[in-house]
């Protein structure tokens, strides 16, 4: 199994952000994680089916996602991609081989992640999870299931991800099987894609700086 569980952006002002995905697609909040602050970070999940949209926003000097929303003059950015694995061993052997390293490892009872450097790979930060049950995720808190809304989207049909050299980062990202439901184009403007419980509501978007909100069809 591999597949895309969670989109993350980074964002000057998580409260303004989360308050803007919320009202755009009609989401709750599930969770806040105190353990990111590791990164120096918070943030806040949205549920989107057994999907999830996360937003991380700064609260010291020097983080990743800090840097990078200075480097791309940007109130809102694309981050980070997460996908549930069942074979997380053999693929970071094969990373590892790849030389590809790893700049995060965290292991719990129902979930044990690892974060790859986006410098190996390019694009975005990846992070590899093995649920135990399958179709859990920790990261997103005990509850998250009651949030579960279809009135707007049912789920992340992919992450559309704004990079210097597409050409390039589609090539590694390609190399090690990690491109399933995301890709990469030329430009500032990234786009998570969501599908539309209306049909009628297709092709509707909502812009937050340079992540834009679109309803697909499934």
């Amino acid at each position: 199994m591999f597949r895309l569980r969670q989109v993350v952006v980074a964002a000057r002002d998580l409260d303004a952000i989360v308050q803007r995905i919320s009202e755009a697609l009609d989401l709750s909040v599930c969770f806040t994680d105190p353990s990111v602050a590791e990164f120096g970070l918070h943030n806040a999940l949205l549920t989107v089916g057994d999907q999830f949209i996360e937003v991380v926003s700064p609260i010291s000097d020097g983080t990743a996602a800090g840097r990078l929303l200075d480097r791309r003059d940007a109130a809102v950015t694309a981050y980070m991609v997460m996908f549930e694995v069942d074979d997380l061993d053999a693929r970071m052997a094969a990373l590892a081989i790849g030389g590809v390293r790893t700049v995060w490892s965290g292991d719990h009872t129902m979930i044990r992640g690892r974060h790859l450097h986006p410098g190996d790979l390019g694009g975005a930060i990846v992070s590899l999870d093995e649920t135990h049950p399958p179709g859990s995720w920790h990261w997103a808190g005990p509850d998250w299931q009651p949030h579960v809304d279809n009135a707007v989207v049912t789920a992340i049909a992919g992450y559309t991800i704004a990079v210097d050299d597409p050409v390039s980062v589609t090539a590694r990202w390609s190399q090690f099987g990690l491109n399933d439901g995301v890709r990469f184009v030329d430009g500032l403007t990234s786009t998570i894609e969501l599908v539309a419980t209306d049909r009628n509501t297709v092709g509707r978007r909502a812009t937050l700086d340079q992540v834009t909100l679109q309803l697909v069809c499934d």
